[in-house]
C-alpha cells in the first residue's frame, strides 16, 4: 500500500512540476497548491496563521450574527451537525469547510496555505505536540487555576500562548460566552496516553485498508477522528468544536488522509460516494441513500454546492494536494 501510494504521489509531482496556474475560465486546476504539516511550516507562516486568526475575531459576522466572522464556523458546524457528521457527506462537507475557512484566513492577510496536524507523530507524547507549543502554536491544556462551570461540567481555560484571552459565544446549543477551553483527557500534567492507540500509524493504516468509500469514512470517523475530539475534549466536544482553532489542522489532516486514500485508486475513489443522507428519521423511516448530486449546505457561509464538486482536489472550485 505504501508503495502505491509513493507512486502516485510521485506521479502527481512530476505533473505539477509541468503545470500551469490555476484558470477559473477554462475551470481547471493545473498547479495545485501544496498543503503542508504544521511544524513543516515556517515560524513566519506560523506566527502569520495564528495573527489571522485572531483578527477574525475582529471582523463582523458574514450571516448576519451579532458575533464575529470567526464565530459563524462554530455557529453553522453547530447548526448543521445532523447533515455533516455520521453520513455520506461527512468527508466532502469538511473538505468544504476547510476551503472556507482557508479562504478567510487569507482575507485577514495570511499568504500561506491550509495547514494539517498529523497526530500520528505525536503518539508518543501528546502533550508535547509543537501544536500545544505557546511560542509556536496554539497553546496548551487548559488550566486547573481557570476552571470554570459550563454545561455542568468543569471546564479549563487556556492559560498560554496566543489564545489564551479567547474569548468564546457559543458552545453546543447554547449562547454561552467563555474562553477557549481544553480537558486532555488525563487532565493536568498527567495526562495519560489521550487516547493514541486510537491514531497511531497502525491504526490509521487500519483504515486506510478500508475497500470502499463508506467503510472508509465509517472507520476515519469514528476512529481517529473523534479520539482526537475526545482527547482534547473541551471546546472540541461540543459540535461546536470549531471554537478551537486546532479543529480545522484536525479535520485537515482527516482530509489528507481521504485524499490519501483516494490516490491509491483515483480513477476510482475520486468517484466513490455511498452512505446514508442525514441522521434525520421521519417516522422510522431509513434516511435515503447519498447521492453525488446531494446539496452541501452552508447555512450562508458561502454556497451550497453539489457533493461531486469535491470528490478531487483539483477542479474548479479546489486546487490543492497533500
Amino acid at each position: 500500500m505504501l508503495f502505491a501510494v509513493l507512486f502516485n504521489l510521485l506521479l502527481l509531482s512530476l505533473s505539477t512540476a509541468l503545470a500551469l496556474p490555476l484558470d477559473e475560465s477554462r475551470g481547471t486546476c493545473t498547479k495545485p497548491q501544496l498543503r503542508r504539516e504544521w511544524r513543516d511550516l515556517s515560524r513566519a507562516d506560523r506566527k502569520s496563521y495564528v495573527a489571522a486568526v485572531l483578527c477574525m475575531k475582529k471582523k463582523p459576522s458574514s450571516i448576519g450574527l451579532s458575533t464575529s466572522l470567526y464565530d459563524d464556523f462554530p455557529w453553522v458546524h453547530n447548526k448543521l451537525t445532523n447533515e455533516i457528521h455520521f453520513v455520506a457527506s461527512f468527508l466532502p462537507w469538511h473538505r468544504y469547510f476547510i476551503s472556507i475557512y482557508e479562504q478567510a484566513l487569507k482575507g485577514c492577510g495570511y499568504s500561506g496555505v491550509a495547514t494539517y496536524w498529523d497526530w500520528t507523530r505525536d503518539v508518543a507524547s501528546m502533550p508535547s505536540s509543537p501544536v500545544f507549543s505557546p511560542i509556536n502554536g496554539f497553546g496548551g491544556n487548559g488550566s486547573p487555576d481557570k476552571a470554570m462551570q459550563l454545561d455542568g461540567n468543569t471546564q479549563r481555560c487556556v492559560a498560554d500562548g496566543p489564545l489564551k484571552d479567547l474569548q468564546l459565544p457559543y458552545f453546543g446549543d447554547n449562547a454561552e460566552p467563555h474562553c477557549l477551553l481544553r480537558t486532555f483527557n488525563a487532565g493536568g500534567e498527567d495526562a495519560g496516553d489521550m487516547l493514541s492507540p486510537n491514531y497511531t500509524p497502525d491504526a490509521v493504516e487500519q483504515v486506510m485498508q478500508s475497500q470502499d468509500y463508506d467503510s472508509f469514512r465509517i472507520a476515519l470517523e469514528s476512529g481517529p477522528h473523534g479520539a482526537i475530539h475526545a482527547a482534547l475534549g473541551g471546546d472540541m466536544s461540543p459540535a461546536t468544536a470549531p471554537n478551537d482553532p486546532l479543529f480545522f489542522l484536525h479535520h485537515a489532516q482527516v482530509d489528507r488522509l481521504w485524499w490519501l486514500w483516494q490516490q491509491e485508486s483515483p480513477l476510482v475513489r475520486t468517484r466513490e460516494y455511498a452512505g446514508i443522507r442525514t441522521q434525520d428519521q421521519l417516522d422510522g423511516v431509513i434516511p435515503p441513500g447519498a447521492q453525488v448530486t446531494d446539496l452541501l449546505h452552508m447555512a450562508g457561509l458561502a454556497s451550497d454546492i453539489k457533493v461531486e464538486e469535491l470528490l478531487t482536489t483539483q477542479n474548479r472550485r479546489l486546487c490543492y494536494r497533500y
